[in-house]
């Protein structure tokens, strides 16, 4: 028997929305253009280049392991370059408006904050791609985007502008929010190429 419309309702997560049902219900408006080509690339130092000659056999294991193994150790490193301005939360629920389908677990938040318990002034949202599917991740990631920014808004934090990247560990692609103007970078970029991940990171949380 087919479950009632309001149950199937309540259950909506970050995973279950899509491009089409954030356009209906926040005004989404979509783009595609060249976010970052001008950007400066940076450099990684011996013990990031290190990390991930290590790490990059050991990624295609799991999710898990792309976590631990590529995506963190980019996102440690950034880090140590913004002087640790800056506050990575991992798999952490983000409940922002659960009757809207804005909830769930992030795969990793950046916040321009100190460490605390508590996520605080959210600006680039990651989604680990489920089966090496980038396009799957575009959604989700956007819907945390969403959130994100409506949080923002709530507790009167000045990050106008959301980043958001959909990555495989090995392919990364990244997405800006401003106001309801969702843009997806038209290109991607590989880990073959990590200065360039690493100079668009920077960027995107230095500015």
């Amino acid at each position: 028997m087919a479950e009632p419309q309001r149950v199937r309702k309540r259950r909506l997560s970050y995973s279950d929305l899509s491009l089409d049902d954030l356009k209906r219900s926040f005004g989404l408006s979509l783009d595609t253009v060249d976010l970052f080509g001008e950007i400066a690339p940076v450099e990684p130092d011996d013990w990031l280049v290190e990390t991930l000659r290590k790490g990059q056999p050991l990624a295609p294991v799991s999710e898990k392991a792309r976590a631990e193994f590529i995506i963190a150790p980019i996102l440690l490193f950034i880090r140590d370059l913004l002087h640790e301005s800056i506050t990575l939360y991992s798999g952490v629920r983000f409940d922002v408006a659960p009757e809207k389908g804005l909830k769930g677990v992030c795969d990793f938040i950046i916040a321009k904050s100190p460490p605390l318990p508590t996520i605080q002034a959210p600006v680039l949202m990651m989604v680990e791609a489920k089966k090496n599917d980038i396009e799957e991740g575009i959604g989700q990631c956007a819907a945390e985007m969403v959130a994100a920014q409506i949080f923002n808004q709530r507790e009167r934090q000045d990050s106008r502008t959301i980043y958001g990247c959909v990555t495989t560990g090995e392919t990364w692609q990244f997405l800006q929010l401003e106001d309801t103007r969702l843009t997806i970078d038209k290109a991607r970029y590989f880990i073959v190429n990590v200065e360039k991940i690493l100079g668009i990171l920077f960027h995107v949380l230095s500015s």
